[in-house]
């Protein structure tokens, strides 16, 4: 059965990620683990050359408290924690190593993937890499601990914005785990996936160094994640979306470091370096699916699939401009008005989610 459905363009413009011209082009072309090789050549610490900027790693520690004022900053001027709905205002409420006993006392500096996973190493750049460290909330994030990333089943620490410690629903993390609030999750994930490719030269050394960390961490420089752990991060990265926040914060790390985070100037990248190592049934999904014609002229699509979906089109920033279902069989998808370039086409089934590219000419 033939199915049409008119769509719902969606308001609201967000601008575009400013990488230099030309800074990705050593990417071009490529997939998988050689694509993820590619990408840290471009963001390491190495001069390759070519008159692109390369990580800066003479940044040091103590310069985040600066930094975080122009990029951790919401538009009211105090300080934006993922990980509190608290009100920190810069310098006054920065944490001096007293108190925060108690949530909204003062902020402090979180290392997302904890200094115990990397050895405690201060003379390594991740160390300072304001790419998973943030400013986050003292208490929470004492909470937090070392724990790995994970969802919580049962939750034995709430903060104010639905942080939680707890149990993991999910099978692989070995004791408790941490889960973000919603709205950060894909913040998260892809800070992780920035240092599976920053750091992949010596993140495959890690995984013994602390046990929460062992539990995320399978002992590869090219996987990096265990299974249990890919799949989430990549369910994360999918539900939650590159926001203007993550935007503005990678232009202004890339103004502190000289490097930037590709999955947020180009969140098709997770898929591309990941995509054959993701949990069978979502790689069953992407074999049930075909979209045609593609790339297109028309102002419809055609979605094949053996699964009922529900279908959400994104721009190559990840912005939501288009959502509709689509029922087992052949359904069109009528995109009047969609302007010429690359769009991700987000269908979720009951195997999974998984995420294609659609190019408009």
């Amino acid at each position: 059965m033939k199915h049409i459905y008119i769509l719902f363009f969606l308001s609201g413009l967000i601008s575009m990620a400013q990488p230099p011209a030309g800074y990705y082009d050593p990417a071009n072309g490529l997939s998988g683990y050689a694509l993820k090789s590619a990408l840290e050549s471009v963001i390491d610490d190495v001069n390759d050359g070519n008159g692109q900027p390369f990580h800066d790693i003479s940044v040091t520690y103590g310069q985040l408290w600066d930094l975080y004022e122009t990029s951790d900053d919401r538009p009211d001027g105090t300080v934006w924690d993922m990980y509190s709905n608290c009100v920190f205002n810069f310098v006054v409420d920065q944490d001096m190593g007293l108190g925060g006993n108690i949530e909204c006392e003062f902020f402090n500096r979180e290392h997302t993937f904890p200094r115990s996973w990397f050895n405690d190493n201060t003379s390594h750049p991740i160390y300072a890499d304001p790419f998973h460290v943030i400013p986050s909330d003292k208490k929470v994030n004492a909470e937090r601990g070392n724990l790995a990333f994970g969802e919580v089943a049962v939750a034995s620490f709430t903060s104010s914005n639905n942080s939680k410690v707890g149990t993991s629903s999910i099978s692989g993390p070995t004791g408790n785990v941490f889960e973000p609030a919603d709205e950060y999750k894909g913040d998260i994930a892809r800070g992780f996936f920035y240092l599976a490719v920053r750091y992949q030269d010596d993140i495959g050394s890690w995984e013994a160094n602390d046990t929460d960390g062992d539990s995320m961490l399978d002992g590869s420089s090219d996987k990096v994640f265990e299974q249990w752990a890919l799949d989430m991060l990549y369910n994360w990265h999918i539900d939650d979306p590159v926001s203007q926040k993550e935007i503005d914060r990678n232009n202004d790390i890339f103004a502190h470091q000289d490097n930037r985070n590709p999955f947020i100037d180009n969140p098709q990248y997770v898929e591309d370096v990941w995509q054959s190592t993701l949990s069978l049934d979502t790689v069953e999904l992407v074999e049930t699916i075909r979209i045609y014609p593609n790339p297109t002229q028309y102002d419809l699509i055609h979605v094949q699939s053996t699964n009922d979906l529900n279908v959400i089109i994104l721009n190559s920033i990840g912005q939501r401009i288009l959502e509709t279902k689509v029922y087992s069989g052949t359904g069109t998808i009528d995109i009047p008005g969609l302007k010429p370039g690359l769009y991700l086409i987000r269908m979720t089934g009951h195997h999974g989610t998984v995420t294609k590219r659609l190019i408009k000419q």
